[in-house]
């Protein structure tokens, strides 16, 4: 069904009649929305490319400030600018504060700079609300990272809630794989609003091993290892919380103490849940080194010499087999079967003896950790930003022509 027509539609007219008449350059205005890490890594190759092709694209990119202590570093990494920051991030935010502080944050600036379209990624509370601020406004919503699914609405939670409803409320949808495209399409989404492009994260994790530098904090970090096997942890999600991470972090606890040739890494997620469970259960074991958050170029650094990582995480899903390098990955389902699938990604269910039974087996050193280099990236090869920009175009032209055809018939 076509947007209602509003300000946007009307802005959109008078923008495409200045352009038709050679006086001012027509460019499509893209609002670009982030505020967690997992959003600004995987839109920063978008952002770039966009940015490059000013002459298609005036682009303004909006911060809400939802992981407010962690942005300001991946921001800086990746080079990306902020125009607006809507600082909605408090301690202890709950989700529904997010996205009604993200609501009332943004629409102001969408009805004073009038954005041809409205970017949101992933399935973050940030996504939701911009998706939805888009559709108040009747301004199209693209969808980068569509039409992943884990098939249990409850977890991860709230992520796989938001990300079906966003689906409802965009317009367009970069789906990364055949996998997402087939989900969406089975959704009753019409294959002429998808574009398959490929995870932009593959473009990050590329851009951070070839451009960026380590900090000296890496450095001393490396250093504090020796020649132990670095085992690196990433633990967050709120499905996590509770007896499962205690018992997870218990295991990994006690075969770092059982295997003195391995050193466990944790960068420390601010969230106080995790914290203090680091801090009791791990803190005070000898081969354990707990971290704060690390920058993404550190960070990245650190995963392409880890010798095993085990992680909640979404995003690492994708970023592990980039690099090639083996991965536990420790929740209940993933809405990312693709690195499954592929034999890059094995998934630890149970927190205790399916967990403490992988770990032995890794230091077998089986033909599963010695081939991952040699398995295609079922995430693409990179170009990701690239063809979201090039499809971007395309679906606006596309979105134009059926209001065209709208407005004839009426």
């Amino acid at each position: 069904m076509e947007a209602p027509p509003g300000w946007a539609a009307q802005l959109g007219g008078t923008m495409a009649a200045l352009g038709d008449s050679g006086d001012v350059p027509f460019r499509r205005r893209i609002l670009v929305l982030f505020g967690t890490r997992p959003e600004i890594i995987k839109l920063a190759p978008v952002i770039r490319t966009l940015e490059l092709r000013s002459s298609d694209y005036e682009i303004l990119n909006v911060s809400s400030g939802q992981h407010a202590q962690l942005l300001e570093t991946f921001t800086r990494d990746l080079s990306v600018r902020v125009d607006r920051d809507l600082v909605v991030g408090t301690p202890g935010q709950t989700p529904n504060e997010i996205v009604r502080r993200v609501l009332e944050g943004l629409e102001p600036i969408i009805l004073a700079w009038g954005p041809d379209a409205i970017l949101v990624q992933g399935d973050t509370s940030t996504a939701l609300a911009g998706a939805l601020a888009g559709f108040h406004a009747g301004v199209p919503v693209g969808h980068v990272e569509a039409g992943l699914r884990s098939d249990d609405l409850m977890s991860p939670f709230p992520e796989e809630m938001n990300r079906r409803l966003i689906s409802r409320l965009a317009s367009f949808h970069f789906a990364a794989t055949s996998h997402n495209l087939e989900t969406l399409l089975e959704e009753g989404v019409s294959r002429d609003w998808i574009a398959l492009t490929g995870n932009p994260v593959v473009d990050s994790v590329n851009w951070a091993m070839e451009r960026l530098e380590v900090s000296p904090r890496l450095g001393e970090i490396i250093s504090q290892v020796e020649e132990r096997k670095i085992l690196l942890l990433t633990t967050h999600r709120r499905e996590s919380f509770g007896e499962a991470m205690e018992e997870r972090m218990r295991v990994l606890g006690e075969f770092v103490d059982q295997h003195p040739d391995v050193a466990l890494v944790f960068p420390v997620h601010p969230n106080p849940e995790v914290q203090e469970r680091a801090k009791r259960l791990l803190g005070e074991r000898e081969g354990v080194f707990l971290v704060p958050p690390l920058g993404y170029a550190d960070f990245i650094h650190l995963l392409a010499n880890s010798w095993l990582i085990v992680s909640d995480s979404g995003g690492i899903q994708e970023e592990t087999p980039s690099l090639g390098r083996p991965l536990l990955l420790i929740r209940e389902n993933t809405e990312r079967p693709e690195a499954i699938e592929s034999g890059l990604v094995r998934l630890v269910t149970d927190p205790g003896s399916a967990l403490r039974e992988a770990l032995e087996g890794a230091l077998e050193e089986s033909g599963w950790m010695r081939d991952l280099k040699a398995i295609p990236n079922p995430f693409g090869q990179g170009d990701a930003g690239e063809k979201i920009g090039d499809a971007l175009m395309q679906l606006l032209a596309a979105k134009d022509a059926e209001r065209t055809r709208g407005s004839g018939s009426s």
